[in-house]
């Protein structure tokens, strides 16, 4: 098997990805950079467990092969802190109201949030449950999270994002 050579940029630190052909986004992140936060959850791209940011929208890493994201930025939970190294909003959010139990899910969560808290676009409850469904949760039934989110949301509406944005 063929190794491919790609730089990637992970959580603001470029980094050469050295991977065999077909080893996946997910594996690489896990294995090769020791980012645990990525989960692998089905393996199928329909649990959301393993999401990510590539360029800022929401992608399951299981379904990407670490070669094809070759010159491209990947966010994982751990890279949405503040930028003084604190907790970022939506971390913070998640926290306060108790939205992670187990955490399995909760990196997912968190970055697929990310993306659409980051358009800034105003959504409902119900808007924010459909943004979230390819992300399973077996411990929460989905209420703090969804309040997490809003709670966000809500004070997007009210004020500028800050610099480093509400992630």
């Amino acid at each position: 098997m063929t190794d491919a050579t790609s730089r990637i940029t992970v959580n603001g630190r470029e980094l050469e990805c050295r991977a065999a052909a077909h080893l996946s986004l997910l594996r690489w992140l896990r294995d090769h950079v020791g980012a645990l936060e990525v989960k692998y959850g089905c393996g199928e791209g329909v649990c959301g467990a393993c999401a990510v940011l590539i360029d800022g929208q929401a992608v399951n890493s299981c379904l990407v092969l670490a070669a094809q994201i070759d010159g491209r930025a990947v966010t994982t939970s751990a890279g949405l802190g503040s930028p003084s190294g604190g907790l970022g909003r939506l971390q913070q959010a998640f926290l306060d109201r108790g939205a992670a139990q187990c955490g399995f899910c909760t990196g997912g969560m968190l970055v697929t949030a990310a993306e659409f808290a980051g358009a800034g676009e105003a959504l409902d409850r119900r808007s924010i449950r459909d943004a979230l469904h390819g992300n399973l949760c077996r411990c929460t039934g989905y209420q703090a999270i969804v309040d997490a989110v809003d709670d966000v949301l809500r004070d997007q509406g009210s004020s500028s994002p800050p610099a480093g944005g509400w992630t």
